[in-house]
């Protein structure tokens, strides 16, 4: 950990602002989202001979692509509230969707209005540096032969592994219709929780080895950052396991019979995603009471030094005192001898109480 690393965690080393950004949610406030100069718009063509991607500048251009007869995504990274109206009032896209989409912070969830099956999720990262999990709201909208799917971020995201097999002649995604592309999509996204899930878990490992051998002040701050980031993690993940089960419900013709079984896939994946982060998030738990039991236990052996200490100390404390009284007769006070003889005492009676104390396991 670099040293501003470390000064970050002795000025705020609980991170209350990461605590409010996590914890803060209000659906009855006006979500602000920052007004972006322009969207990236980007259209694949393709069915099972061609395939043609273009990089469109306005959403006006896309909308050409509602009457073709090959299958068309559309996917727009970057909202803006207008292009993002636009696309939908053309598509036949509710309005409850459209708002939906341009939301900030909704919980992952599906739909299906006007014909249309719409899914809501988040996309997630996790910032090596900052060691936090940074979502990204994705909605994916399924219709007739068209998908489109709208992003936040537009210099991020995983779905370039479905963009390469767009290319490859007779690959699944160009034989299938839409709706294997609508499944890709979401499970390119669920795949990528395992990916965070990961870095966090090593993440865990480390804290707990440190937390073992040598627990710090530092140690408590870096188990309640942790905590966090698994907050948010469960936050993103655990509600998609109801939308991918709302998807297998649905009775939507867009989504045929054989893709069922993709989507049941999904699901098993979510399933597990769920549970591996429910059980991070328990040994995050016991990495606190762990943390805890260690510092007491710190705590017992230097009290127990100390009262060892003390007790070795005792004899001589005494025959001192004795000694030191002012009365006029004291036995060996006058002696030559009697200073040694004291000494003597001092040092035999605590090296025997060392042999006792040995003998019974004290220490």
């Amino acid at each position: 950990m670099a040293a501003k690393d470390y000064l970050e965690l002795i000025l705020n080393p609980f991170d209350i602002l990461r605590t409010k950004k996590v914890l803060h949610v209000n659906p009855t406030v006006a979500p602000e989202r920052a007004v972006l100069a322009q969207s990236e718009i980007t259209v694949y063509e393709y069915d099972m001979d061609s395939m043609e991607a273009y990089q469109l500048k306005s959403v006006k251009d896309c909308f050409p692509f509602l009457k073709t007869d090959s299958k068309t995504w559309i996917n727009v990274d970057g909202l803006r509230k207008e292009d993002v109206e636009k696309l939908c009032a053309h598509f036949g896209i509710h309005q409850l969707i459209t708002e939906d989409i341009l939301s900030v912070g909704q919980r992952p969830k599906t739909d299906e209005i006007n014909g249309l099956v719409f899914c809501l999720l988040s996309m997630l990262y996790f910032n090596e540096k900052e060691g936090s999990v940074e979502t990204e709201q994705v909605s994916i909208i399924l219709g007739r032969n068209f998908v489109i799917s709208f992003q936040e971020d537009a210099s991020r995201d995983v779905f370039n592994p479905i963009r390469e097999k767009l290319k490859i002649f007779a690959s699944k995604v160009r034989m299938s219709n839409s709706d294997f592309l609508f499944y890709s999509l979401i499970d390119l996204i669920v795949d990528n929780y395992y990916l965070v899930i990961e870095k966090l878990g090593d993440r865990i490992e480390l804290l707990e080895e440190d937390i073992v051998r040598q627990p710090n002040n530092k140690s408590l701050s870096r188990i309640n950052q942790l905590r966090k980031e698994m907050i948010v993690l469960k936050r993103s993940i655990a509600p998609v396991r109801e939308m991918v089960g709302g998807i297998l419900r649905s009775e939507s013709d867009l989504i045929e019979e054989r893709t069922e079984k993709y989507f049941k896939d999904v699901y098993d994946h979510i399933v597990q995603a769920t549970d591996l982060a429910e059980n991070y998030r328990d040994m995050m738990t016991n990495l606190q009471d762990l943390y805890l039991s260690n510092v007491n236990l710190k705590l017992n052996e230097v009290m127990k030094v100390m009262a060892i200490v003390t007790c070795l100390m005792a004899p001589a404390t005494v025959i001192g005192g004795i000694f030191g009284m002012n009365f006029d007769v004291i036995p060996f006070a006058h002696n030559a001898t009697g200073f040694f003889l004291a000494v003597g005492i001092m040092l035999v009676v605590p090296i025997i109480m060392l042999i006792l104390f040995k003998k019974r396991g004290w220490f």
